[in-house]
């Protein structure tokens, strides 16, 4: 959009023009999506935030006195709120596997308990046909709940390192359990 068309835009709109004003949105919505959501890193609060983001604009844009900067007015106003959101956003909590271990999401049956005890079994055996670095390195990340930095420090390499380590074993005991499957 051309500076003198984005100008006229925006006085239109500060006069209380909805259609300059619905343009301004079609023009810079995807500019301040991606400010928020690099501040945030979550698609739901980024699009939330940017709406806040046009409400601020529109009930603001009455005191913009130097029309020519709107772009930059509007890509700060996105910053600042992004921020104020990622400030107050409560913390998340985590939990050690253990406190859910007896929660369930159905009662237990035979057969449901069945099929589950049928299910650990191939899956131990799939990770016993496992190479060792393999077997051992799902182990730490997916029952030992080792996070990547523990993992990186018990192996001895870098986090990329531990990372493709986890894609490839995952990817062997995949191979190694629709085997186990097709054979059964």
């Amino acid at each position: 959009m051309e500076e003198f068309q984005l100008i006229e835009l925006v006085r239109l709109a500060q006069c209380g023009d909805r259609s300059a004003f619905g343009e301004l949105i079609t023009q810079f919505e995807p500019v301040v999506f991606a400010i928020v959501l690099r501040r945030l890193r979550n698609r739901a609060e980024a699009c939330e935030v940017t709406q806040d983001v046009f409400i601020q604009v529109m009930r603001k844009l009455p005191q913009l006195r130097e029309v020519e900067r709107f772009s930059g007015w509007l890509k700060q106003i996105a910053v600042r709120m992004a921020i104020n959101r990622a400030v107050r956003r409560p913390n998340e909590t985590t939990q050690s596997p253990d406190t859910f271990s007896g929660v369930t999401g159905t009662p237990n049956n035979p057969l449901d308990s069945l099929l589950r005890t049928e299910e650990v079994g191939q899956l131990r055996e799939g990770l016993d046909r496992l190479r060792d670095l393999d077997r051992r390195t799902l182990v730490a990340f997916y029952i030992e709940g080792q996070s990547l930095k523990q993992m990186s420090d018990e192996f001895t390499c870098p986090i990329g390192t531990i990372k493709r380590r986890l894609h490839t074993a995952r990817n062997r005991l995949r191979d190694e359990l629709a085997g186990l499957q097709t054979v059964g």
